[in-house]
């Protein structure tokens, strides 16, 4: 469920088309109601209890190849979870998502709505834990657990941010495609995401050099609501862009290699202080492994400052079709 190729067509979108506020559009996810999950038909049902689900419903990005983009999924499981934590506030502060682990499980389709289901797992002292199925045409397409926790001190380290060129000294993608008439240069455009790739983006050319390791410069296109809730979900989405990028750079493809076969399979992420999506981020990357047609991508989040801000790790099918 990745977003990385140039596609052959089109995306459908007017020239009016707002990146930006289409995405806080999709996050907006309206609230249907309550399902009652049991188990039956294997003896004592009390083994098993009974549990309820509040259901949220959303509409995905239109994405030229079809098929649901991965971020967005994982933004709005972020979003859904995060919206049952609202009434969750035992005197010492909001909850706030501190990690969420999912699986893909089926490609989503871009036409169809997708429903959220989210379980309330446990509120504790200090964190709470949600459970999010991610449905479409009645069977799930991402299945994610995610932890929040409210405000706490303790012990505090971070690695160093790499030492890298900062945004003002890289081209963007618009500066890259911006004047190029071709539908996949387009689709790259409308983008809510600005990407600055330190070393070369690899839409056109491979790596010169075949290293496993890469960073980006990365950030929304426009201010976003002051809400930490919006802003984790946006920085989820952003995650899922790039992080396979290191695999293919090793071996010198490129995304619009029509061998490659990309699809995501799961997605862990750690959100270790408060974040800005709509501030300059940096985004480095690398893969430490990839064999059995699989690629392992791990990624550090820094704010401009040098605050580590998350940890992002995505193993994805990466198979290369020879004929």
């Amino acid at each position: 469920m990745t977003d990385q190729s140039t596609p052959d067509s089109d995306a459908g979108q007017d020239a009016g088309f707002d990146p930006l506020a289409d995405l806080l559009d999709t996050l907006d996810l309206e609230e249907l109601g309550t399902a009652r999950i049991t188990v039956e038909g294997v003896g004592d049902r009390a083994d098993f209890g009974e549990s309820g689900a509040t259901v949220f419903l959303g509409r995905s990005q239109k994405m030229p190849h079809g098929r649901v983009f991965g971020g967005q999924v994982l933004a709005q499981c972020v979003i859904a979870a995060g919206r049952t934590m609202a009434d969750v506030d035992d005197g010492d502060g909001p909850r706030h998502i501190h990690s969420l682990h999912g699986y893909f499980m089926r490609p989503g389709d871009d036409t169809q709505p997708i429903r959220f289901a989210v379980e309330r797992m446990r509120d504790g002292n200090s964190f709470s834990t949600r459970r999010v199925h991610a449905i479409q045409d009645g069977v799930p397409i991402l299945s994610m657990i995610t932890s929040f926790q409210e405000a706490s001190g303790g012990l505090d380290h971070q690695d160093p941010m790499p030492v890298v060129p900062g945004p003002d000294e890289l081209r963007s993608l618009a500066d890259e495609f911006g004047g190029i008439d071709h539908p996949g240069a387009r689709h790259l455009l409308k983008r809510p995401i600005e990407h600055r790739h330190v070393e070369n983006h690899l839409f056109v050319a491979p790596s010169p050099e075949l290293t496993a390791h890469q960073s980006v410069w990365m950030r929304a296109l426009g201010r976003l609501p002051d809400d930490p809730l919006i802003h984790a979900a946006v920085l989820a989405y952003a995650s899922d862009y790039t992080l396979l990028e290191p695999v293919i750079r090793r071996h010198g493809l490129t995304w619009t290699d029509r061998r490659l076969r990309p699809a995501s399979l799961d997605h862990a992420m750690w959100f270790h202080r408060p974040v800005h999506a709509d501030e300059w981020i940096l985004y480095t990357q690398e893969s430490p492994s990839a064999s059995g047609g699989r690629g392992l991508g791990i990624g550090r989040m820094f704010a401009a400052d040098g605050t580590m801000v998350a940890t992002v790790a995505q193993e994805g099918m990466v198979r290369v079709k020879e004929s």
